[in-house]
């Protein structure tokens, strides 16, 4: 299977993701959603880079992981999807989506808030997240 190429560095990414971290605060504490808002390029880096991120660590075409407006990827070993809509689709915001990439908040805990949508029985990332 080819290796999907990157359209976000690694480095800038990582960054991106960090920035991220620092700017919402560290869950639990005062510093939870003290900083300043992250700015929606800020996001759009992040989300694109863990998308990847998660593409790279589960190559494949049978799920299909929407996070609107930043960005779309297909991933998890499986049936290949070719027409129409996925068997197996999930959606949600980016900064859900940066949540469960951090660990800030578990794919159950999210799903179970109506956070996620997952369709399909491939549907899952739990064993994916966080990166």
């Amino acid at each position: 299977m080819a290796v999907a190429r990157r359209r976000v560095d690694i480095q800038e990414g990582r960054a991106a993701l960090e920035a991220w971290q620092t700017a919402v605060g560290h869950p639990g504490t005062e510093t939870a959603g003290a900083g300043t808002p992250p700015s929606r390029s800020l996001i759009a880096t992040a989300v694109r880079y863990s998308l990847e991120e998660v593409t790279a660590r589960a190559p494949g075409n049978s799920v299909e992981v929407r996070v609107p407006p930043f960005g779309v990827t297909q991933c998890v070993e499986g049936p290949r999807h070719t027409r129409g809509t996925p068997p197996n689709v999930i959606e949600t915001d980016g900064g859900t989506w940066l949540e469960m990439v951090t660990g800030r908040i578990s794919w159950a805990d999210a799903v179970a808030a109506g956070r996620v949508a997952a369709s399909g029985l491939r549907a899952d990332l739990s064993h994916l997240l966080p990166l």
